[in-house]
C-alpha cells in the first residue's frame, strides 16, 4: 500500500512542484532511481519494492511505502494507466557472475530458468506491453550481456524490440561520478509508435572523476567500524592462503587518493572488499553507513538510520550510483522534450 506523510515539508525528497514527466519506480530498493529522476523534474506515480527493510528507508525519504510484490495482479492493478518512463533496476543475482557460480555450485538454476528472480524481467515486459510508456530505463549487472553465451541478453533485447520499442544499451562505470569501480549494463528504449525509431538518444559522455576516496569519508567515525583483531587476522590469513595458490582473492585496502572496488550487498559481513586504512598501529575499518551512501552518490540529507547498520550496508550495496542514473535520465528526458516540441 502507498501511504503519504501528512506534511509535505517533512519529506526529505518531495515530488517536484512542476514536473516535466511521470515515471514508475519498479524494484525501487531505497530510491536511487527516484532521486535521480526527480532531479530531472520527474514525478513518481507508482513505486514497487517487496523488501520490508528497503520499504522503511524509502518511506523515510519519500513519504511513501512502495507497493509490494510486482509479480502479483493485485499490485499491478495500482499502476496508473499512463506514465512516460518505466524505470527499474531488476534483481541482479540470476545474471551476475557471483550469482551464477553460487547457484551452479548448489545445483540450482539461474537466468530465465530461475523462476522466482530471472523471470521478473517478463513482468517488466508485461507492464510495458499493457501501459505503453514512451520510454523504459533499465539497469542490471555488467555480466548480463555475456550471461549464458549472450542468450539471456538476446532474449531481453528481442522481447523489448518485439513490443515495438527501440533498444539502446551500454556498459557504464560509476567511477566516472564517484570513487568506486562499479560497472553496470544500462538499457533504454523508446516507443516506435511515438518516435518512429528516429529518436536522437545517446548515452552521456562520461566526465573525468574529480573525487577520490578521501573526499567521501567522514571526518570522524565511531570505533565500531574498526575491525576486531580476530576479523583482521582472519582476512589477512585468508588473503595469504589464496595468494599462495595463485588466486587473487583477498581484502581490498583502499588507496585514499584512488577509487574502491565494487561495494556489494554482502559488505555487512566483513567489509573486506573496501577497507579504510587507519595507520600502522591500528586495524583498518569498514566504511560508515554515511560513507557507503556517499560512495553511491546519495545526497547528504538522505536518511540512512531508518534501519539497522547491517540492513543499511545491504541497501547501499544493492543500490545504484545516483549521479550516473541522473545523467542517463537527463538524456532520456531531453529526448522526450525534443519530441514534444516538434
Amino acid at each position: 500500500m502507498q501511504i503519504l506523510i501528512g506534511f509535505e515539508q517533512d519529506i526529505p525528497f518531495p515530488k517536484p512542484a512542476n514536473p516535466k514527466f511521470t515515471f514508475i519506480d519498479l524494484f525501487a530498493g531505497i530510491g536511487g532511481f527516484r532521486i535521480a529522476m526527480q532531479r530531472n523534474q520527474g514525478e513518481c506515480v507508482f513505486s514497487s519494492e517487496w523488501d520490508k527493510m528497503a520499504q522503511r528507508t524509502y518511506y523515510a525519504n519519500f513519504g511513501e511505502i512502495p507497493f509490494g510484490d510486482i509479480t502479483k495482479p493485485e499490485t499491478k492493478q495500482w499502476i496508473p494507466d499512463q506514465f512516460d518512463i518505466l524505470c527499474g533496476g531488476f534483481p541482479c543475482q540470476p545474471f551476475s557472475i557471483a550469482g551464477v557460480s553460487k547457484k551452479n555450485s548448489l545445483g540450482r538454476k539461474h537466468g530465465f530458468e530461475d523462476e522466482k528472480q530471472g523471470n521478473l524481467f517478463f513482468h517488466i515486459a508485461e507492464i510495458i506491453e499493457t501501459h505503453r510508456p514512451k520510454a523504459f530505463f533499465l539497469e542490471n549487472v555488467k555480466n548480463l550481456v555475456s550471461h549464458d553465451k549472450g542468450n539471456t541478453f538476446k532474449v531481453i533485447k528481442e522481447t523489448l524490440i518485439d513490443l515495438g520499442y527501440s533498444f539502446h544499451f551500454k556498459v557504464l562505470n560509476g567511477k566516472n561520478f564517484v570513487p568506486q569501480n562499479r560497472e553496470r549494463t544500462f538499457m533504454v528504449g523508446f516507443d516506435k509508435k511515438v518516435f518512429k525509431g528516429e529518436e536522437k538518444f545517446e548515452f552521456p559522455v562520461m566526465p573525468e572523476l574529480t573525487k577520490t576516496v578521501k573526499d567521501i569519508l567522514e571526518p570522524k567515525v565511531d570505533k565500531k567500524y574498526t575491525l576486531t583483531d580476530h576479523l583482521w587476522k582472519y582476512l589477512q590469513d585468508y588473503s595469504k592462503k589464496h595468494k599462495e595458490k595463485g588466486n587473487g582473492f583477498g581484502f581490498g585496502l583502499v588507496d585514499l587518493n584512488g577509487t574502491t572496488r565494487t561495494m556489494s550487498a554482502r559488505y555487512y559481513k566483513d567489509g573486506s572488499e573496501i577497507l579504510i586504512p587507519q595507520g600502522k598501529n591500528k586495524n583498518p575499518r569498514r566504511l560508515s553507513i554515511r560513507e557507503a551512501a556517499n560512495l553511491q552518490g546519495y545526497p547528504e540529507h538522505f536518511i540512512i538510520d531508518a534501519v539497522s547498520m547491517n540492513q543499511g550496508y545491504k541497501q547501499f550495496g544493492n543500490s545504484v550510483v545516483v549521479p550516473l542514473i541522473e545523467a542517463i535520465g537527463e538524456n532520456i528526458v531531453n529526448t522526450l522534450e525534443t519530441k514534444r516540441k516538434k
